[in-house]
């Protein structure tokens, strides 16, 4: 059994592990995707330049007019996800050139931060590199829908997705959408606190060119990327790749970070069909800092990491999926894609002088479509989702790796499916949104645990409706009201258990010990569009019926529990905006001002459980507030800032002001030199030095945090093609 203090990292490292083995195949099918994208170009150019010159300018314009006219249909299943622009949800799309300005090969929650209202984000490494977690309105990552050109990219079991595994994604996304709240219904698990929905870099459209970029930077950083697009051939053929990899020393003590990643995708782009190959694959290895530190102890060295260096860790992660989408009539379009979303690897933790070593490893099989069809005035988007998943969980201790302490599998299947109908009267546009997801949890344990086979499945349909009105001079205005229902994870039904056996089956109990939660949300809010500038201001409340939240109580390990909390809310209001001030000049910012209580509350962690009412949740500052602006000086030189505040917040649930985390501002900056298509970027992270911290917990003895990382340089060379 483990101390209080391994178990607590147990729980915070349950699906960090080593994946030595994966790293030759992975990296041999990677370098062959990008060979394979490179090898493309000349094919095509060669083709449009026997045709001679008059004939040459023909095809040329037959592929603009085709890569205009497959745009949309290229988007079938996003657009479906997403909702049409005049959808009634509260959400913000961050598009390829904020990206752009935004990436230098920060891990997509650290790039997000401040792009969006009420999105809070950390790393462990005290860099921008490693694991690294978001927030949305204080709700955690668990509970965050998250899809890829529609496949939903959410671990089954324990609903997550660590983006870690999946080093420098941003240069592949063509755009983010945040949606806060419900939203609209997607694939996979259901949207609780939001959804962040990517779509990746579109190859109908792309011209034929390749980029690459050198960095380096504070912390030892190195990076490096390529990628090459062949544009739309004739021969009605598309491809783009990319590799990258990179590296940092970490800021905290042995907190390295090394990382590469593989992208292609590659399509044929008919009249009415598209068939759409799409592939990318992780691997992150590292030295673990999960543990968050005493103040007392960081106030001595901010670099310390309580972990030893030789508790490493690593993940590979990879994805596949091919589409086709086919234009069935003028007015209605199908998309259908199946899909294989896999990990594999271990993850080491010292505990008693011996070293544990954690495996893992899981496939997702699915399969998800999407049927748009217009009739006049009404929109209708329907689809469906299937999928089932398993996850190999085991224990040994080094070296002994073939004796296994236990051997468990997590069996899950699921169905889902919506309906989005959107009915335009007037200057109204009503929407109605209905899905129905059934998940089935199935616990197949260790040969010799004494146990049976178990198994839980759930029934959820999760309404929404709304309407979007157009108002003058720029003006709309919307409102919408949903409901949505989810189930607890797998580590909340095992009580933090790792493995469940005849030692300690009565007292996780039943699989039924957490409920499944419930959120009412409703929005309404107002957007101005200009020529020059767009605002959106929206009030929102959730009210929450059985949150599954942190109690306070330790499981057998020492991890945290989350159990079911009876009431709860978050009310706020959000702002965002960007106005161009000046040809040369272009401002904007959000801010997220809440109202965040839990009704009543029962801390179990002492002697005595003691019961506090209309406390704060953990994690929630009232206050978020994010400014940026850009000055393009001249044609060859920009300069932009900015700039996030946070308000200060509690670490548990108690209203303890002796755990709280303080508020802090960070100011960010950078400067843009090019030159004939090329570019030199130098960013400064954390300009004024800031030392105060991006997140916490209590670990018992007081509060413990994460550090901001300190100020840091980095300088890219960007070089096209």
């Amino acid at each position: 059994m483990f101390s209080r203090t391994i178990g607590a990292r147990r729980g915070r490292a349950h699906l960090r592990i080593r994946a030595r083995l994966l790293a030759l195949p992975i990296s041999t099918v990677a370098a062959a995707l990008v060979l394979a994208g490179l090898l493309i170009a000349p094919l095509g150019s060669a083709s449009a330049q026997t045709a001679g010159g008059t004939v040459k300018r023909t095809a040329a314009d037959s592929a603009a007019a085709r890569a205009d006219s497959t745009r949309p249909l290229e988007r079938v299943i996003i657009s479906a996800i997403r909702g049409s622009g005049s959808a009634p949800v509260s959400a913000t799309t961050v598009t390829r050139s904020t990206i752009t300005r935004r990436n230098f090969g920060q891990d997509v929650p650290l790039l997000l931060q401040g792009a969006a209202p009420s999105l809070t984000a950390y790393a462990e490494s005290g860099t921008n590199w490693g694991y690294s977690y978001l927030r949305l309105r204080g709700i955690d990552q668990s509970r965050i829908n998250i899809t890829m050109d529609g496949v939903p990219l959410n671990d089954a079991e324990d609903q997550v997705l660590y983006f870690a595994n999946f080093p420098d994604l941003s240069a592949s996304i063509q755009s983010v959408q945040v949606q806060r709240g419900v939203g609209t219904s997607s694939a996979g698990t259901a949207s609780f606190a939001g959804s962040v929905n990517f779509e990746t870099t579109g190859l109908a459209t792309r011209e034929r060119g390749g980029e690459a970029q050198l960095q380096l930077g504070s912390f030892g950083a190195r990076r490096g990327m390529l990628s090459y697009s062949t544009g739309l051939t004739p021969s009605r053929f598309a491809a783009n790749a990319r590799f990258s990899a990179q590296q940092t020393n970490g800021y905290r003590y042995h907190s390295g970070v090394y990382g590469w990643a593989g992208f292609l995708s590659a399509g044929y782009f008919g009249d009415r069909d598209i068939l759409k190959l799409t592939a990318t694959a992780g691997l992150m290895r590292d030295t673990l800092s999960y543990l968050a530190e005493r103040e007392v102890d960081l106030r001595k060295d901010r670099r310390i990491n309580s972990l030893g260096p030789n508790e490493l860790d690593g993940f590979g992660q990879q994805l596949v999926s091919l589409a086709y989408t086919r234009l069935l009539a003028t007015n209605m379009s199908f998309s259908a894609t199946t899909y294989r979303l896999s990990a594999a690897g271990d993850y080491d933790v010292a505990s008693d002088g011996s070293l544990y070593n954690y495996g893992l490893d899981f496939a997702t099989y699915g399969v998800t479509s999407a049927l748009h069809r217009e009739q006049g005035q009404f929109k209708l988007d329907v689809g469906v989702n299937a999928s089932t998943y398993a996850r190999d969980h085991q224990a040994a201790v080094r070296p002994a790796l073939s004796t296994l302490l236990y051997h468990n599998t997590g069996h899950k299947q699921e169905v889902s499916a919506f309906a989005k109908g959107a009915l335009v009267s007037g200057r109204a546009t009503w929407f109605g949104d209905l899905q129905l997801r059934r998940p089935h949890f199935r616990y197949e344990p260790s040969a010799a645990s004494g146990i049976d086979e178990r198994d839980i499945s759930w029934f959820f349909v999760n309404p929404k409706v709304g309407v979007t009105l157009q108002g003058a001079n720029g003006l709309s205005y919307y409102a919408s009201y949903g409901i949505t229902t989810r189930e607890p994870t797998r580590s909340d039904m095992f009580a933090g258990a790792d493995d469940m056996d005849a030692t300690n089956v009565a007292s996780i109990g039943d699989l039924t010990r957490v409920k499944p939660e419930r959120v009412f949300n409703g929005e309404v809010g107002a957007t101005l569009r200009t020529n020059t500038a767009q605002f959106t201001a929206n009030v929102y409340s959730m009210e929450f019926r059985n949150e599954i939240a942190k109690i306070g109580a330790l499981s057998l390990t020492g991890s945290a529990l989350r159990r079911n909390v009876g009431q709860t809310y978050r009310r706020g209001v959000e702002f965002d905006g960007n106005w161009r001030a000046t040809s040369k000049l272009t401002l904007g910012g959000n801010a997220t001002f809440s109202l965040n209580r839990i009704k009543s509350y029962t801390d179990s962690s002492g002697d005595t459980p003691a019961t506090f009412t209309n406390v704060q949740p953990l994690l929630t500052p009232r206050v978020l507030a994010s400014q940026r602006g850009e000055w393009a000086i001249s044609r060859n030189l920009s300069v932009s800032l900015e700039g996030r505040y946070q308000s200060k917040a509690f670490l548990t649930n108690t209203g303890n002001e002796a755990l709280m985390l303080p508020d802090f501002f960070v100011l960010d900056g950078s400067v843009r030199f090019n030159v004939a298509g090329q570019a030199l970027v130098v960013r400064g992270a954390n300009l004024g030095d800031t030392k105060k911290f991006s997140s916490g917990y209590d670990n018992g003895d007081g509060p413990a945090y994460y550090i901001l990382p300190p100020r840091s340089v980095f300088v890219t060379a960007e070089i096209r093609f």
